[in-house]
C-alpha cells in the first residue's frame, strides 16, 4: 500500500490533476499494483482528504502547547519519529494541525511501528494533499538526503 502512496506523490505533482478513483485504479493496476492494495491506499488517501475542522478544529494550527502522546500513540510512533515531528513543527515546516493529520495517518497504517522513513513520506503526502501546487522537492531532499538541502540554503 505504501508504495502506491509514494507512486501518487511522485507521479502527480499537483494532486488535483490526478484522475478520479476509477481511472486511478485502472492506471495503478496497469502499473503492477494489486487491486486490494490499491483500494487500501486510496481509502487511506481519501480519509486524509476528509480530515476537517469537525475532527480537528482549524484553531489548532495556531496552538503552541506541547503535544503529549497517548500510550497507544507511543506504542505505534517511536521516540525518534516523535522527535522528527517536533523538529518539523519547530522548524515551521508543519503547524500543530498538520502534525495531528500526520499522526492520524500514521495510526491509520496497518503497521505496529512504522519506520521513520515512512513517517517522513506521510509528512510529505499530508503537506502535498493540503497545499496543492506547492513544490516539495527541497523538503523531499532535506528529509531523505540527510540535510544536503540545508547546506545549499
Amino acid at each position: 500500500m505504501f508504495d502506491i502512496l509514494i507512486f501518487l506523490f511522485e507521479n502527480y505533482p499537483q494532486i488535483e490533476l490526478a484522475p478520479d478513483r476509477d481511472a486511478l485504479t485502472i492506471k495503478l493496476n496497469a502499473a503492477g499494483f494489486n487491486v486490494g492494495e490499491i483500494d487500501q491506499a486510496l481509502d487511506w488517501f481519501s480519509d486524509l482528504d476528509s480530515l476537517n475542522s469537525t475532527q480537528y478544529p482549524a484553531s489548532l494550527a495556531e496552538h503552541h502547547a506541547i503535544r503529549v502522546y497517548a500510550p497507544y500513540e507511543v506504542e505505534r510512533i517511536d521516540a525518534e519519529s516523535r522527535g522528527f515531528l517536533l523538529f518539523l513543527q519547530h522548524a515551521g515546516i508543519i503547524n500543530p494541525l498538520q502534525r495531528e493529520w500526520i499522526i492520524d495517518r500514521v495510526l491509520a497504517l496497518d503497521e505496529r511501528e512504522p519506520s521513520l522513513e515512512k513517517i517522513k513520506w506521510i509528512a510529505l503526502i499530508v503537506l502535498w494533499s493540503q497545499t496543492p501546487g506547492q513544490d516539495y522537492s527541497l523538503l523531499e531532499d532535506l528529509l531523505f538526503n540527510h540535510g544536503t538541502a540545508l547546506a545549499i540554503h
